[in-house]
């Protein structure tokens, strides 16, 4: 599902686990006159935090695992994405479904970040600027370079502020919106298996994380 050029970048963005209900417009060039300075302040913070955990050699793997998970709670709106990448079946799906799709999303998204967790050293986040699509609604670029990578990399990150503050809802890396491709993987499962929730439920138990199982909706 994720390919393999975006994992590293997959716990930097959190959210490839998250993605608002608005629709995304294609990629926009940035105007400095359109600046959302709170917007860019919340995603640098949360950048740093989310670099802070990865980068700390004092914690161990599940130290660092139930951190993330904390600043996920804290920074991602999870309830938004997880009705959105069931896309068209969130409407049909009965409770109990619903209710077991949102655990095992949950864990497989967690599961794709757990699987990298040792890729990131020393990276560090620089603010590029941001782009208001309306008031509440901001795109914020990021650069993250450092570390092992090879090469610096943009991150767009979608945050929204409905009034109680900002949350990150999509991240773009490399062109792709991570949660929209999520998306487009899970409605192809399902629809694959006669629309059976289950199937893409009982995929994302064993797919583990690793993101190879629900890939073209297989």
């Amino acid at each position: 599902m994720f390919r393999a050029d975006l994992k590293l970048s997959f716990a930097l963005g959190v959210a490839g686990v998250v993605a608002a209900a608005l629709p995304v417009a294609a990629p926009v060039a940035l105007a400095q006159s359109a600046r959302d300075a709170n917007a860019e302040a919340f995603v640098q913070q949360g950048a740093r935090e989310v670099l802070a955990v990865l980068n700390d050699r004092a914690k161990n793997d599940a130290a660092k695992k139930e951190a993330f998970r904390v600043l996920i709670n804290r920074l991602v709106d999870v309830p938004k994405v997880t009705r959105f990448v069931l896309g068209k079946y969130a409407r049909s799906a009965t409770p109990d479904q619903y209710n077991r799709f949102a655990a095992a999303f949950r864990t497989y998204a967690e599961g794709v970040y757990m699987s990298r967790i040792n890729d990131y050293h020393g990276e560090k986040v620089v603010v590029l600027g941001s782009l208001v699509r309306k008031p509440g609604d901001v795109l914020v670029t990021t650069q993250l370079a450092g570390g092992r990578s090879s090469a610096p990399t943009n991150l767009v990150w979608r945050v929204l502020n409905d009034g109680s503050g900002w949350k990150v809802v999509d991240v773009q890396v490399s062109g792709v919106w991570l949660a929209i491709t999520q998306q487009q993987d899970f409605v192809s499962t399902i629809d694959n298996n006669g629309g059976k929730i289950d199937v893409l439920i009982a995929q994302l138990i064993k797919d583990g994380g690793s993101g190879k199982i629900l890939r073209s909706g297989k």
